[in-house]
This record gives structure tokens, C-alpha cells and sequence, in this order.
């Protein structure tokens, strides 16, 4: 399963210059963990480090001015850093498998003379045996994409790449596949070359991106009617959640009672869960309470058990997403729940066979006390307003007092977590 190894970005939001993880340019840097979890108060920018996830998938499946308007986000200069005129930047290394050198893909996206955005550069590029050696260079729609069966001792970085373009000898790269205008310069360069067989890095990282599951779940939305029809995967709001119980019921009867059995098991109360077509052709989710004869549908039930249920589900998923992005799980659920759902995330993102990397931001201590310091973050705000991050296993005292059996919530919530 793919993984994501770093992640930078620079003048969104609070996050004026952030990094999680190593780049390209730190190789002794260490990589993001299978299960991360970024904390910190209200107001540092997790919603923000969250969203950036967010604007990417939002800006490959429809483009960057879109992106910039969707979810609330206001548009370009609502989301550029405030007192800022850098355009917005985002940097993501990633490894496709073990076995495979990791690649950089990195964007910048600015306003033009009509004060609309777009992709001002697309990058994506590896490092191997020193050798820079760029897949696709595009600025401002134009660029270059190159054969990827370059020999080890062959490369190209970006400025010889661009200094090429903008003189538009493309014939120096006998590498080069071919030269590159997108008529629409909002749209991304992986959007479109990642469809294509030539390029299967490109694609796979375009697949990679696009399985992402960023979850903004409402119990509220869980508790509608959609119609019956069995759906593959959760929805990023759960309104589909009958659906989703059907699909698995209907696709994998025997696995299905099994986990439904382990769900039953972590959900207190909870005896077995099924779904009830009605006689319009919706669909209810019923919940078999150990104390009562009928069964409670999802109407009645709390916002915690739809919330448990939800996510636990989700972790079954037969072909699970390569990248699972919560923020703030914890909200509604009861405080002993937490480290049950913690360890089942790390269960999840820790499979050798598809299981997915897990990413949650949280304020609660409960559920970093499941956790280990490489794999907390702690976000904070400096002196300037902007946000800043370390890693939690950076600090020897905090390594030293969870090995004697501390646990990381608790060294948190007794401030032992603070900047010093």
C-alpha cells in the first residue's frame, strides 16, 4: 500500500511553513508513521493541516479555483495566508511500495491578473543515486513529461527543465515523451496524464490521491433514508451508512457477520446490526439492543454509536482507501472508547497487506495515551499567530518517561508536552 512519507505546506491558512515527516531534501529526516495524530488547543491549525489534505483531492477532481471555493473555504484569498502575496504551496512525498524509490510531487498555485487561481508549477521527481530525475515539469499549463524507463545514470531537474520550456527547445530531451499545453491552466497535469498507460507513475499517484478518505461524518447524515442499493464504500458524510451494510452483507455474507460481531463487541449494549428495506424502497439501519426484544434504528441511537460504528466499519473495508484522514474522532464518544478505537486504527494502518495510513487530528488525551511519541505531532502557535509543529519522540525527556510507563495523554495533559 502506498504511503506518505512528508508532507510541507506553505501559506495556507495558519500554516505558513509546515512540515511533517522527511522531504526530499532531508534523507536522514524520519517518515510519517503507518498512524499519525497531530494535537494541540483549539485554534493552532489542525482543522487547517487537515483541510490541506482536503484541498488536494478537492483540486485533482475538479481543479484548483474550485478547490479554493469548496467546503466552505471562501476562496483564494480566504485561504492564502493572512498578510501574505506568496502564492500557496504543497509538497508530498510519497512511496508507491516498499521497494520503490520515493518521489516528490510538489504544486504552487497563484492568482493571475484577474485575481483567479491557478497551477502556476507542477512538479514530480525522484531522487535516486543523486541523480535528480523529473516525470513531469509544467508552469503555467505548459511543461514537459518524460519517459520513465530512464537509465540510473540519466536525470533532469526542474530549473534545466523550465529553462528548456521557456526557450521552447524541447528537442535537447531526446528523453522527453512529449511537450504539454493543458487548455486550462486551474487544472492539475496529473489530472489528465495520469489517465494515460505511458505514464504509470503518474497514474498510480493520480489512483493514489483520489482513493484518499478524508471524513467529514454527521451522525445527522447517518441517521437519514437513503434509498436501498448496496454502496461500496462510505461516503464522506455517512449517509450512506445502510448502504454501505447492505453492499457488505450482500458481497461478503460470512466476513460480514464476523465483523459485525467484533463491531457488537466494542460497542457497549450492542448485540448484532442488519438493515430493513421499507415498503417505498429506503433503507434503515437497525441496532439489536441486548435488553430489549425490538431493535433500534439509526434514528434513535446516539451520536457516539453511529460515530463507532461508522469508523469501524470503515477499517473493514475489503479494499480500503490508501489514506485516512479524521479530524477529531473522539468527538461524542465516550473517554473509555478512545484508546479501543486508537489501537484499532493502528491495527488498521499497521497490516502489511492493505491496510490503509491513518491520519487524525485530536484534543483528547484519552486517545494519545494509546499512542507513541513518533506517532504524535503537536501543533502550536508561535509568537507570530503561525502555526509550527514537532514530533513528540523528539524530546528525550518525554521518550524517557513513556519507557518508564508514563502514557503519552497523560504527559499531554500535564503540560509535560509543552514547548520548552
Amino acid at each position: 500500500m502506498p504511503k506518505i512519507e512528508g508532507f510541507r505546506v506553505k501559506n495556507f491558512k495558519s500554516l505558513k511553513d509546515v512540515t511533517l515527516g522527511c522531504l526530499w531534501n532531508e534523507p536522514k529526516g524520519k517518515p510519517l508513521t503507518p498512524m499519525t495524530a497531530v494535537i494541540g488547543k483549539n485554534g493552532v491549525g489542525k482543522s487547517a493541516l487537515f483541510d490541506a489534505f482536503g484541498f488536494l483531492a478537492d483540486a485533482l477532481k475538479s481543479g484548483v479555483e474550485e478547490a479554493c471555493d469548496a467546503r466552505g473555504r471562501g476562496g483564494f484569498e480566504r485561504i492564502r495566508t493572512q498578510g501574505k502575496a506568496d502564492p500557496i504551496e504543497f509538497e508530498l512525498h510519497y512511496r508507491e511500495k516498499a521497494n520503490k524509490p520515493s518521489f516528490t510531487y510538489k504544486i504552487i498555485i497563484d492568482i493571475n491578473e484577474k485575481k483567479r487561481p491557478y497551477v502556476f508549477l507542477e512538479h514530480m521527481f525522484e531522487i535516486r543515486k543523486n541523480i535528480h530525475r523529473t516525470f513531469l515539469a509544467m508552469h503555467k499549463g505548459n511543461g514537459f513529461v518524460w519517459k520513465e524507463n530512464l537509465t540510473a545514470d540519466e536525470g533532469f531537474d526542474l530549473d534545466t527543465a523550465l529553462s528548456s520550456l521557456r526557450k521552447r527547445k524541447e528537442h535537447e530531451y531526446e528523453n522527453a515523451e512529449w511537450v504539454v499545453a493543458l487548455e486550462d491552466q486551474r487544472k492539475l497535469g496529473i489530472a489528465t496524464l495520469g489517465n494515460l498507460k505511458e505514464h504509470p507513475r503518474i497514474s498510480a499517484f493520480r489512483q493514489f490521491v483520489e482513493g484518499w478518505y478524508l471524513s467529514y461524518f454527521s451522525p445527522d447524515a447517518a441517521r437519514s433514508l437513503p434509498m436501498a442499493g448496496p454502496q461500496k464504500r462510505l461516503n464522506t458524510h455517512g449517509d450512506n451508512l445502510g448502504n454501505v451494510v447492505q453492499f457488505m452483507e450482500r458481497e461478503y455474507p460470512r466476513r460480514f457477520q464476523a465483523i459485525l460481531k467484533n463491531i457488537s463487541g466494542k460497542i457497549p449494549g450492542v448485540d448484532q446490526i442488519d438493515t430493513e428495506k421499507t415498503s417505498d424502497g429506503r433503507l434503515l439501519l437497525r441496532f439489536n439492543d441486548k435488553g430489549f426484544q425490538d431493535p433500534f434504528y439509526a434514528q434513535q441511537m446516539s451520536d457516539g454509536t453511529l460515530k463507532v460504528f461508522a469508523y469501524l466499519l470503515l477499517l473493514e473495508d475489503p479494499s480500503p482507501p490508501p489514506f485516512l484522514c479524521i479530524e477529531e474522532p473522539e468527538n461524542g464518544l465516550y473517554h473509555k472508547l478512545l484508546e479501543t478505537l486508537a489501537d484499532e486504527f493502528r491495527r488498521h494502518a499497521s497490516e502489511r497487506r492493505g491496510g490503509s495510513q491513518v491520519f487524525v487530528t485530536t484534543h483528547q488525551p484519552y486517545l494519545v495515551d494509546a499512542l507513541e511519541p513518533n506517532e504524535v505531532w503537536i501543533l502550536e502557535k508561535s509568537p507570530n499567530g503561525f502555526s509550527k509543529i514537532r514530533r513528540a519522540s523528539d524530546d528525550p525527556l518525554v521518550n524517557n518517561m513513556v519507557a518508564e510507563g508514563l502514557p503519552l495523554g497523560g504527559l499531554w495533559y500535564s503540560d509535560y508536552l509543552d514547548a520548552r
